[in-house]
């Protein structure tokens, strides 16, 4: 099998198994949603019982599963290639399992390097009952690189600047921003901890770095029963640390939002889905989003 073969192709089976046959280094970028442990069934029968991710007998078997899979993935992510992994949490009777972070150490301790934790906020997360602790409304978002020198384009996610705007909560607004001065050349001034850059050389005309915490909704799709991957969710992953034309991969496609998102962009996309059902519905979704494009190539980046 050659990288080629990969490119905008979903097959259906076991991703522990179906990794074995990727070349090395054939896929630029990892986006991907382990199921939760123990809280749905995406598979029936035989095939869902010895194979489904999720439900193992013990939360350590579940992760030593995803940790298996993700150290198999490693040589099979480019040398400047990158894993966006988002996890969510479970409690088992009164007790906060700690999964994300749980994982995320397996997976450093295999040889990821651990970039960042994103906090992704769900604004409109699903009500709660709870009395004794809080609602969760957030999930976690880790970015991981293969090595030490990875493709990352900055550039494609910046956000807007919020100094100047009424969001921002610096007193005085443009008047500390001065040639040649900051404001600790003000009441502070002498005081050699200081620093002397001017400040109006910090902001990038093309907006702010991305920040770690990212609000976006759930989302739905009409032909899932289940919330989706949102797709503002996972384009900055893809647009950050993948090129025009590179394979983006999926081993849980689900109904198939990584496909859209990376042909949207430009990208191709490989994807491995358990369940023959959700595996023809992100087929459909994945065609009808290329036949799309070649109708109204226009309206798609890097097309």
């Amino acid at each position: 099998m050659k990288a080629k073969d990969l490119e905008n192709v979903i097959d259906c089976g076991d991703a522990l198994h179906l990794v074995d046959e990727m070349p090395e280094r054939s896929v630029q970028m990892i986006v991907t949603s382990p199921p939760y442990y123990g809280l749905r069934r995406y598979s029936e029968g035989a095939a869902g019982e010895a194979g489904e991710i999720g439900r193992e007998e013990s939360v350590t078997a579940y992760l030593d599963r995803l940790a298996l899979l993700f150290t198999k993935l490693l040589p099979k992510v480019a040398d400047d290639g990158a894993l966006w992994l988002n996890m969510g949490d479970v409690y088992i009777g009164k007790a906060l399992q700690g999964l994300p972070r749980r994982l995320a150490l397996r997976l450093i301790d295999a040889g990821w390097i651990l970039r960042n934790d994103v906090i992704w906020q769900k604004p409109n997360a699903m009500p709660s009952s709870v009395k004794d602790r809080l609602t969760v409304d957030h999930e976690y978002l880790f970015f991981f690189t293969k090595s030490s020198s990875y493709y990352y384009d900055a550039d494609a996610i910046r956000e807007p600047h919020v100094t100047f705007s009424p969001e921002s909560r610096m007193k005085g607004g443009r008047r500390h921003f001065v040639e040649n001065r900051t404001p600790e050349a003000g009441k502070n001034a002498g005081n050699s901890n200081l620093h002397t850059g001017d400040w109006t050389h910090a902001f990038n005309p093309k907006g702010r770095n991305k920040r770690t915490v990212w609000s976006v909704p759930l989302s739905k799709f009409r032909e899932a029963h289940f919330a989706v991957f949102p797709e503002r969710l996972i384009e900055p992953c893809i647009l950050a640390t993948s090129r025009a034309g590179d394979i983006v991969m999926a081993p849980f496609m689900g109904s198939g939002t990584t496909a859209v998102v990376a042909l949207k962009h430009g990208r191709k996309f490989y994807g491995i889905e358990l369940n023959p059902e959700y595996r023809r519905m992100a087929e459909r979704r994945a065609a009808a989003c290329m036949e799309t494009m070649e109708a109204v190539p226009s309206l798609f980046e890097g097309s």
